[in-house]
C-alpha cells in the first residue's frame, strides 16, 4: 500500500517507480488516494483523519482483494508519515518511506521570528517494523538517520526525487528482495 504526499497524488514518479518494482518482485500494490484529494482539496486533513482514511482502506482490502497477505506500508512524505504511524498498530511486515519529510519548514510567527521546526524522527523511530527510507542527497525537509530496523538510501536529487528515478526503483526493489518472509 503506497499514499502519496500532501501536495499531490497517486501518480507521483517515484510512488509509480516503487509500485512498478513492487509488482515486477511479485507483490500487489494498492495506491491510496486520501478523501481530501478525491474531494478536490488541496490542504491535507489533520493527521487522525489521515490516519484513520489510510485503516479504513486496510480493512476493506483484508477482507477482499488482499485477504491473507502481509502488507507492506508506504508512500512519500505526508503518506510516508501516516505509513509510519500506523505500521505497528495495523501489523505491517515493512515500511517504505519516499521523501521522509523530517524537519516541517520553519514558519514565521507574526513578529517575524521563525520557530525552530519540531524533527518528526519520533514518528520513524516508533516504527516496530523493518523500513527502508529512500531520500534526496538535497532534501529541503533533512535526512534521517540509519536506525534499528531502519535502512536510509541517499540518491541524486531533492524532495521530489525526479532526478533518479532508477536509483529509487532500485533501492525499493533491493529492499522488498531482502524483507523477511518476501
Amino acid at each position: 500500500m503506497l499514499g502519496h504526499g500532501a501536495g499531490g497524488g497517486v501518480g507521483a514518479g517515484d510512488l509509480q517507480a516503487a509500485g512498478e518494482v513492487a509488482l515486477a518482485a511479485g507483490y500487489a500494490v494498492a495506491l491510496v488516494e486520501q478523501p481530501y484529494r478525491v474531494a478536490g482539496r488541496r490542504a491535507p486533513a489533520p493527521a487522525a483523519q489521515l490516519d484513520l482514511a489510510w485503516t479504513t482502506v486496510i480493512e476493506y482490502l483484508r477482507g477482499s482483494e488482499l485477504a491473507g497477505l502481509r502488507l507492506v506500508f508506504g508512500g512519500r512524505s505526508m503518506g510516508a508519515r501516516v505509513a509510519c504511524r500506523t505500521a505497528g498498530p495495523e501489523g505491517a511486515a515493512g515500511g517504505v518511506c519516499l521523501a521522509f519529510p523530517l524537519l516541517p519548514p520553519r514558519r514565521r510567527s507574526a513578529t517575524g521570528q521563525g520557530k525552530e521546526p519540531q524533527s518528526r524522527l519520533p514518528e520513524l523511530e516508533a516504527v516496530p517494523v523493518p523500513t527502508l527510507v529512500v531520500q534526496g542527497v538535497r532534501d529541503q525537509f533533512g535526512m534521517p538517520p540509519p536506525g534499528p530496523g531502519r535502512k536510509v538510501v541517499q540518491v541524486p536529487g531533492d524532495h521530489s526525487l525526479r532526478s533518479d528515478l532508477p536509483a529509487v526503483s532500485e533501492a525499493v526493489g533491493a529492499w522488498l528482495a531482502a524483507l523477511p518472509g518476501a
